[in-house]
């Protein structure tokens, strides 16, 4: 009985091993946003991917790239703020209330530059290849 057990406690550690060694390999097309735009390659305006999450496709050449939002907050002009939900809904947050509570928001990012197309790199998660 202690056999079983010792056989599916290595099958179970060889299966977790196998798991690790094919995870870098899921993300071995992904590129950093930076190196894409040093590369010239030009981006679009604020989207939704195949997947429904809002970010840019980043386009140079033949090849196409999109790159997901990492944003959660940013700014409207001086004085407004909205809030991305998980689904990319923006609601509108009272910047006072929200300063009150989480300091400065001159942080974020201007919503405008984002629709622009515009992001700043450390508002971009990595960039997958497009279909």
């Amino acid at each position: 009985m202690w056999m079983d057990r010792a056989k599916a406690l290595v099958r179970l550690a060889a299966a977790v091993m196998a798991a690790q060694f094919a995870m870098p390999l899921t993300h071995a097309n992904a590129e950093s946003y930076a190196a894409l735009q040093g590369q010239g390659y030009k981006t679009s305006k604020l989207t939704r991917g195949a997947s429904g999450s809002l970010g840019w496709f980043v386009v140079g050449g033949s090849t196409k790239f999109f790159c997901p939002m990492r944003v959660a907050t940013a700014q409207v002009g001086k004085t407004g703020l909205v809030g991305f939900t998980s689904s990319g809904k923006q609601v509108r947050l009272d910047r006072k209330v929200y300063e009150q509570h989480a300091g400065s928001a001159s942080i974020y990012p201007q919503l405008s530059d984002l629709q622009a197309g515009r992001p700043r790199p450390q508002d971009v998660r990595a960039c997958v290849p497009a279909r």
